[in-house]
């Protein structure tokens, strides 16, 4: 199978993986404020174990911090520009008319930096690809979920919440194609990407994934099911290496 065509699947594959996320709702249309948290959480551990992973793919060390600075500085920036950066991600009913939007929007910013890494492991390896794409998945099966359940405090359906929650993974499909192809044409990009990809899921989660976390559920929780969730994506990478 061509190459690229294996890097749209997998990474349609795990953009896809986020309307499972809507599952637990299916039972509790407002979940409580703890399992937002737990949700939140989930997510983290699982984009740091893939921004881990990532890391110890790349032997030039330099580079990757340079690629890592770019990546939070990058992550920065695309918050200031579309005035997101103090946006409160976890509201159920509050909120202006705007914030739906403005939430989709940041969901997406978040989900180009996953495509990127995506794009870069399948760069260096398709085998590690697949794995990096499995573990983006699970993120975004924690994400999207609680996603869902903020915009259908905005008043969208449980469909309607579920649709945009997948298309806002969309940018993680365009992104790991795109990288794949540059990578394949200017082989000293991948880890300057790997780098960029490590340093804005990192900033991510401590910046945002586990400050919302903190307020949502207790410390201890949410930092055992973080690491657990860490601990899963480094032994299933263990498992396929």
């Amino acid at each position: 199978m061509d190459p690229i065509l294996l890097v749209l699947l997998f990474s349609s594959g795990a953009a896809l993986a986020g309307s499972l996320g809507v599952l637990p709702l299916l039972r509790r249309p407002r979940p409580p404020k703890a399992w937002m948290g737990w949700g939140n959480a989930v997510a983290g551990g699982a984009m740091l174990g893939a921004a881990y992973a990532l890391s110890r793919s790349v032997d030039e060390s330099l580079i990757l911090a340079g690629g890592g600075v770019l990546g939070v500085l990058f992550t920065h920036w695309t918050h200031s520009v579309s005035r997101t950066e103090t946006l409160d991600l976890n509201l159920l009913e509050e909120g202006d008319a705007t914030y739906g939007y403005r939430i989709f929007l940041v969901s997406t910013l978040h989900s180009g930096t996953e495509g990127v890494a995506i794009g870069a492991a399948m760069a260096a390896d398709l085998g590690f690809g697949a794995f990096m794409a499995l573990a983006i998945a699970a993120h975004n099966v924690a994400e999207s979920g609680v996603l869902v359940a903020v915009l259908r405090g905005q008043g969208l359906s449980l469909l309607q919440g579920t649709g945009l929650a997948v298309a806002a993974n969309l940018t993680q499909v365009l992104l790991a194609v795109t990288l794949y192809a540059v990578a394949g044409a200017a082989p000293a990009i991948l880890p300057w990407a790997a780098g960029f990809a490590m340093g804005g899921m990192v900033n991510l989660v401590l910046v945002e994934l586990l400050p919302e976390s903190y307020r949502q559920a207790g410390r201890t929780s949410i930092a055992l099911i973080g690491a657990l969730a860490l601990a899963m994506v480094l032994l299933v990478q263990g498992a396929l290496a």
